[in-house]
C-alpha cells in the first residue's frame, strides 16, 4: 500500500471487549494499523465505554501518546453528574481533546432519555466534535437542531438512505465507512453529501480493518474523495470549532 494516500482510523478501541471475550491491546492494535496501512487515528478505551471512565479515559490517554494517535475520551451518559465532572477534567489538561466518544447502546441509555440530551449539549458548547456508536435512526434525531458536529460510526448500508437525509439539512453530520461496505454506498454519500462527510473508520482490531480499507480504495470515488475519506475529514473535525 505504498501508494495508498495517507489513512487515519476515527475508530480505534483498545481494552477489553465483554461483550466478545476479544482484547484489543495496544501493541496488536499498532500492529493491525501498520499491516494495514494506516497511518495512525483516535483512541478510545473499552473500559471508559463500561466500567470506569476516568482511569478507562488515563488509558486510552497513555496509548495515544506512546503511538502518535489522538486521543478520545468517553463519557459515562448512565451518569450525567459524573460526566459533567470527567469533561470538566479532560478540559483542564494542557492537551484537551477534540472529540468526545459516546455510546450509548452499550449504556442502554435511549438518545431520548435527559442524560443523552444533556452530555451532548455540553458537548456541542465545549465545541468538540462527537463520535456516537449505535443506531443512526434513532441517535441521529436527537442530534439535530443543534449545529452539533458528529460522526455515527455504527452507519450501517440498510440505513445509509436514513443517513443521507439527516445530513442533507445537518452539515456537521459525518459518517464512518465502516459499514457502508454494500454497493455504491460510499460513492452514494459522496454524490449525495460530498466526501467530506465520510471518515475512515474501521473499529481496529474489532473489526475487519483490512476490508474497510479495500472498500475505500477500490471504490469509484476520485483520488482526491478518498484522500478526503481517507483523513483529511478526520483531520478537520479534530480542529477547533469557529
Amino acid at each position: 500500500m505504498t501508494d495508498s494516500p495517507l489513512l487515519l482510523d476515527c475508530d480505534i478501541l483498545v481494552g477489553h471487549d465483554v461483550t466478545t471475550g476479544r482484547w484489543g491491546r495496544p501493541e496488536n492494535v499498532a500492529k493491525v494499523l501498520t499491516d494495514s496501512g494506516i497511518s495512525g487515528g483516535v483512541v478510545s478505551a473499552l473500559r471508559a465505554v463500561h466500567f470506569d471512565v476516568p482511569s478507562g479515559n488515563d488509558e486510552a490517554r497513555q496509548v495515544a501518546d506512546g503511538n502518535g494517535w489522538a486521543m478520545c475520551p468517553v463519557l459515562d451518559l448512565r451518569d450525567p453528574l459524573g460526566a459533567e465532572k470527567e469533561l470538566e477534567r479532560q478540559l483542564a489538561r494542557d492537551t484537551p481533546p477534540r472529540a468526545v466518544r459516546l455510546a450509548p447502546a452499550a449504556q442502554s441509555v435511549e438518545p431520548g432519555y435527559p442524560a443523552f440530551g444533556h452530555v451532548v449539549r455540553l458537548l456541542v458548547d465545549a465545541g468538540l466534535t462527537i463520535f456516537t456508536e449505535g443506531d443512526v435512526r434513532k441517535v441521529g434525531p436527537a442530534l439535530r437542531g443543534l449545529g452539533a458536529r458528529v460522526v455515527f460510526l455504527d452507519t450501517h448500508f440498510y440505513y445509509l438512505g436514513d443517513f443521507v437525509l439527516l445530513a442533507r439539512s445537518e452539515p456537521g453530520f459525518h459518517t464512518s465507512t465502516r459499514m457502508l461496505t454494500g454497493p455504491d454506498s460510499l460513492e452514494i454519500v459522496a454524490a449525495e453529501v460530498g466526501a467530506e462527510r465520510l471518515v475512515l473508520g474501521c473499529r481496529t482490531p474489532f473489526h475487519e480493518t483490512r476490508s474497510v480499507i479495500r472498500r475505500l480504495l477500490t471504490s469509484k470515488l476520485s483520488a482526491d474523495e478518498i484522500a478526503q475519506a481517507g483523513s483529511r475529514s478526520l483531520e478537520t473535525l479534530l480542529e477547533p470549532a469557529c
